[in-house]
């Protein structure tokens, strides 16, 4: 099951044309495009008709049109036009979804649409910012969303399964200071580590020579991580409240589910450093999917012996402070939207911030 009211990435909007474009998410086949005003729609992706996925169709007009008997829709999902025939048959329609353009990101409400209000959708001012150059891409990866959420949460795992990219020292990252925030419907983990080996991305993209200060900020809300990662020389401080003096990166990661076990992965790479130079930040973005590359590889793996031996228990370790908070944010999300306002009573009392 996932939280269905809430706005998840659906994909980044240069993505989107005047032309189907097919995307399953949260269990559900839509089709997308823009409309005759350039606005972006979201439809169910298949014709009334005869099930044919309306993605196979074409869009004239701002209107959708089925590739198999040539049935039209608008935006709306409302049939307006039957080949060959006057009179449009009752319940002529599909469902329609929300869908907002926002921050160069296309973001879905696959709840109820009374409900959904785009001043709810998450500001990310980096993909415009000047003082920020970035880059971002599109995966799509043969897990369940929660165990990226988990791997994205607890960089521990960075020493080992990085370490020609951004790893550095593996006991560094084991062993870091660490701060877990759990709020209503967030959880924020923070990360220290002082005097460390700076990893080959570092060096390569800043020069450094000597051992550095290195702090992470992970925040967590349901269908979106977004990480702050900074550097200096070590000893010169860490500016917590801000961005780094010498060295800022911002990670965007919208995890959308597709189904229970895969899942859509919208990420950019934002620096703060040598913005003027385009080759930089290609550079940087290159290494950065290398990273995730390799993550690929663990959390497919995991997925297989997770549904090889579902019953199996797992246990859990003190970086796994984030990531259990995270995965209680949506049991209790569900749990909340599935009983309604009288039994959700139970939920209420909830602290509202826990820390470890």
């Amino acid at each position: 099951m996932f939280i269905l009211n809430r706005w998840y990435v659906a994909g980044f909007a240069h993505e989107l044309s005047d032309q189907p474009l097919a995307r399953t998410l949260l269990d559900e086949p839509l089709v997308m495009f823009r409309g005759a005003s350039g606005k972006p729609v979201a439809l169910e992706d298949r014709c009334c008709h005869r099930n044919l996925p309306l993605s196979h169709g074409r869009v004239e007009g701002g209107l959708l049109t089925c590739g198999y008997h040539g049935m039209v829709y608008d935006t709306g999902g409302r049939c307006v036009k039957v080949p060959g025939q006057d009179v449009i048959p009752p319940g002529a329609q599909v469902r329609s979804y929300p869908l907002q353009e926002h921050d160069g990101l296309l973001w879905l409400w696959p709840g109820e649409a009374a409900r959904a209000d785009a001043a709810q959708i998450p500001d990310y001012p980096f993909h415009a910012d000047p003082r920020w150059a970035h880059q971002g891409s599109h995966y799509r990866i043969a897990c369940n969303h929660e165990l990226i959420n988990d791997n994205l949460i607890d960089l521990s795992h960075v020493g080992y399964v990085h370490g020609k990219t951004i790893g550095g020292t593996p006991a560094a990252h084991s062993e870091a200071e660490m701060r877990t925030e759990r709020g209503a419907e967030s959880v924020i983990v923070r990360r220290w580590m002082r005097g460390s080996v700076p990893p080959p991305t570092y060096v390569r993209a800043i020069g450094f020579t000597g051992l550095i200060d290195r702090w992470m900020e992970i925040h967590f809300v349901p269908g979106l991580i977004r990480i702050y990662i900074g550097a200096e020389d070590a000893g010169k401080g860490l500016d917590e409240a801000g961005q780094m003096d010498r060295m800022g990166i911002r990670i965007f990661n919208g995890v959308t589910p597709e189904t229970a076990t895969s899942t859509h992965y919208f990420w950019s790479m934002a620096h703060n450093f040598r913005i003027g130079e385009p080759e930089v930040t290609r550079a940087l973005h290159g290494e950065v999917a290398a990273t995730f590359e390799e993550d690929r590889i663990v959390v497919e793996a995991q997925q297989r012996r997770f549904s090889q031996f579902p019953e199996r228990k797992t246990v859990q370790i003190r970086t796994d402070a984030g990531g259990v908070h995270a995965r209680r944010v949506i049991a209790e999300l569900i749990a909340r939207e599935r009983a309604g306002p009288r039994d959700a009573a139970w939920l209420g009392n909830l602290p509202e911030q826990v820390t470890v």
